[in-house]
């Protein structure tokens, strides 16, 4: 009897070390950082595309052109749009090239104030024509000449809760300052950002490899100096020879026809076909 126990208390223990079906699943899935090294669009991978049977063919088919997204809410517990429930909603305006017409204003003073319930529901039945004096042609030039399109949305743009209030980044543009941000980032005019320092050490961001930034590539402002005293733009990053590293810092006419490394002579390439005197030069010289 005691053998038989031995026996169930081993086989219990072995069931009990060997992992589950869905721990093996678990240990077999691969992780989000090796699947972002194979592909070749790692900005659309997601946390959930691990546990997908085949991750490399979902990402070819989430990185191919004109492919529509899944919309970000299937994955909620709660019902879609439940969050802007409470949220008051304002009231419809015209569209701008209407208003201008100034309809509205003409609309509401013809409206009279201190009627009935009687005289409102019968006005609505047989109207009095005639009572808007408006130019039509204003009406025309603002339907026909003045119109602008809505704002939609592009192929593959889908509507999520919130998307109304996020930043529009379509008019910001890199390397401009905006007099806001100048202001919350305390900078007087003639001022240099607080990271150029920092990209004269590292060099300028790969991301905009053509983007002029003075005091990096590009030369600083009139009546500005570099130096690391307050106000100052930093040293300006140069080789050894004293040759700017990423552009024309120094504001030289002759930057790209000339090379501090040469002595100021014109640069040459190899195998570059010398040209030629004419042959009015060469009388010239022999009288």
């Amino acid at each position: 009897v005691d053998n038989n126990l031995m026996e169930k208390d081993v086989s219990k223990s072995n069931n009990t070390n060997k992992p589950s079906r869905r721990e093996r699943k678990i240990l077999k899935r691969q992780s989000v950082a090796k699947l972002k090294q194979e592909v070749d669009r790692p900005d659309v991978v997601e946390v959930h595309d691990v546990t997908s049977s085949d991750p490399h063919m979902l990402i070819h088919l989430k990185a191919y052109r004109n492919t529509v997204p899944i919309p970000r809410h299937w994955s909620a517990k709660r019902k879609y749009l439940q969050g802007k429930r409470g949220v008051e909603k304002p009231p419809w305006q015209l569209p701008e090239f209407i208003a201008q017409t100034g309809i509205e204003k003409i609309r509401s003073a013809t409206e009279g104030e201190g009627q009935s319930a009687k005289q409102i529901a019968r006005e609505r039945i047989a109207p009095k024509m005639g009572r808007i004096d408006i130019d039509y042609q204003v009406l025309h030039d603002a339907f026909f000449k003045y119109q602008k399109k809505p704002p939609l949305c592009r192929h593959g743009d889908l509507y999520y809760e919130g998307a109304e209030f996020e930043i529009q980044l379509k008019t910001k543009k890199p390397g401009k300052l905006s007099q806001a941000l100048k202001d919350a980032l305390g900078m007087p005019d003639g001022a240099p950002p607080p990271w150029l320092i920092n990209m004269q050490r590292y060099g300028p961001p790969p991301s905009y490899p053509s983007l002029k930034i003075p005091g990096l590539n590009a030369p600083i402002p009139k009546g500005s100096s570099f130096g690391f005293h307050p106000g100052g733009w930093g040293k300006p990053p140069v080789d050894q020879f004293g040759k700017p590293l990423y552009g024309n810092v120094f504001d030289r006419d002759d930057y790209d026809q000339y090379d501090e490394t040469t002595n100021g002579k014109k640069k040459s390439h190899w195998g570059e076909i010398e040209e030629e005197e004419s042959e009015e030069e060469e009388e010239e010289d022999e009288e």
